[in-house]
């Protein structure tokens, strides 16, 4: 991709390497808020080094510096890919770090070819298009370290826009920040009369999450059993203590994984016996050697009443088949969609959990405490966006810390430490009268089109330049 037209005031090596390292250091900062979560708005100096970073004198070193700042804020962020894929961990955040050369790459080759103030307006949809094709749609998706989980927790209401939506607005502030919109007078009008529609498309969200969540049937109240590996016997008196210690809950949650096969007798007698149900994760085998990932739910009549197969098994991972379909639990309580781990990282899997009706989500995962607390950390992220998101309440009981209830405004109301086994997890959940898709849910795709039109566009005017080069060339 070597377009012919110059970049004005392209940036010296100096100056690219300076913006490398304000990325880097901006994104590990935004992304250790635990202590001080205001620190997760220097996200907007990672987003703010990226748009610079577009400004080279070719393609080729828009990508490779790119490529640099998504390395080197990747890679300390997911170190512990070392314990979990060994020396492939390297490759994998390389893999990452390519979106972000692209990104760069593209928005450097439009300015190249169409000037900037054309280039101005591609920037946030180019970035959004490439961010939801990396975390949801090709084959090594993943959705983790995006901007709109590193922004903090306090305040949810940008969050009706969707995750990707955020990071959409980040990249298009950040944008109008650093490059200047001619005539000025114009760009504040644009800037001004942008905010005002946002805040107030904003407040009719909130509004109407918040009358989709009145109901005035009392809350769900629901335990979870934080348990890695645990043996039958560790199983019964897992469950036995924590009904003694929580008698009013009416479902128990144990975690992914847990059990070897399927359910054994012993749980759906205890379910009988005390008049409960519990949500356990097991495998439904298909053949000798290939299982579905499955969550169980155990009735009080002591059959499976429903059960759901995970849908994005890990790449890379022994994780059983896909499932073939979702469905959600029509309970005594209300429709409550269930989804195993992973999977609700995928914003297409747990759409459709809300687009059939679900009023709560039950999300029984795995996270092994050999992956260390910020593995931990970072999954801990994902379960109050996706409340907010939609405005339903979710319940994620994991194998050891951290297990969360949050309430559909994204609020964590309880959760457990990172701790390796034996932790309990009770929350009263106020089902609401269902969820709603945010707006980014409709404009991701359409930005993956945009940009996957400006790529072609570009390869093809590269491929025309190439072969006049080679018609002009004396022989």
């Amino acid at each position: 991709m070597n377009t012919s037209a110059p970049v004005t005031d392209p940036l010296p090596w100096k100056k690219s390497l300076g913006w490398v390292l304000v990325g880097a250091v901006c994104f590990n900062l935004a992304y250790n808020w635990v202590a001080l979560p205001a620190m997760g708005w220097f996200i907007f100096g990672y987003a703010l080094a990226l748009v610079q970073l577009t400004r080279q004198a070719t393609v080729r070193r828009a990508f490779y510096w790119g490529l640099a700042t998504g390395f080197c804020s990747y890679a300390p962020q997911l170190a512990f890919f070392w314990r979990i894929f060994g020396a492939a961990s390297p490759m994998l955040w390389i893999v990452l770090a390519f979106w972000v050369g692209l990104f760069t790459a593209i928005i450097c080759g439009a300015t190249r070819r169409w000037g900037r103030g054309f280039s101005l307006w591609l920037i946030p949809v180019v970035w959004t298009g490439v961010e939801y094709f990396r975390s949801e749609l090709y084959y090594l998706k993943f959705t983790w370290l995006n901007l709109g989980y590193a922004v903090p927790h306090d305040d949810f209401s940008f969050l009706k826009f969707g995750m990707y939506g955020v990071g959409f607005l980040i990249i298009a502030f950040t944008t109008l920040l650093c490059r200047p919109w001619p005539p000025k007078r114009h760009s504040l009008i644009v800037a001004g009369s942008a905010l005002v529609c946002l805040g107030a498309l904003v407040c009719v969200q909130n509004f109407m999450a918040a009358a989709r969540a009145y109901r005035p049937d009392p809350p769900l109240a629901i335990t979870g059993i934080q348990l890695e590996e645990p043996g039958n016997y560790i199983l019964l008196r897992s469950l036995d203590q924590a009904l003694a210690r929580h008698p009013d809950s009416q479902i128990f949650v144990l975690s992914e994984y847990t059990l070897e096969g399927t359910v054994p007798d012993s749980l759906k007698n205890w379910c009988h016996v005390h008049n409960r149900f519990l949500v356990v994760g097991g495998r439904d085998f298909n053949t000798d050697k290939t299982y579905y990932n499955t969550a169980y739910v155990v009735g009080t009549n002591r059959d499976i009443v429903f059960q759901q197969v995970k849908s994005v098994p890990i790449q890379m991972f022994i994780d059983g088949l896909p499932a073939p379909k979702q469905s959600v639990w029509n309970s005594p309580w209300g429709k409550i969609g269930i989804c195993i781990c992973y999977d609700l990282s995928y914003t297409r899997v747990t759409d459709e959990l809300i687009r059939q009706g679900a009023q709560l989500l039950i999300v029984p995962t795995m996270d092994v405490a050999e992956w260390g607390l910020h593995q931990h950390e970072l999954h801990s992220r994902v379960a109050p966006v996706r409340a907010a998101e939609y405005g339903v309440p979710i319940f994620r009981l994991a194998s050891s810390g951290i297990s969360q209830a949050v309430k559909f405004n994204g609020r964590v109301i309880a959760h457990t430490s990172f701790s390796f086994s034996g932790e309990t997890m009770t929350a009263q959940m106020p089902l609401t009268s269902g969820g709603s898709l945010p707006w980014d849910r409709y404009f991701a795709p359409v930005c993956v089109t945009v940009t996957a039109g400006i790529l072609v566009l570009l390869l093809w005017h590269t491929w025309r330049e190439k072969r006049k080069r080679l018609r002009l060339t004396p022989p």
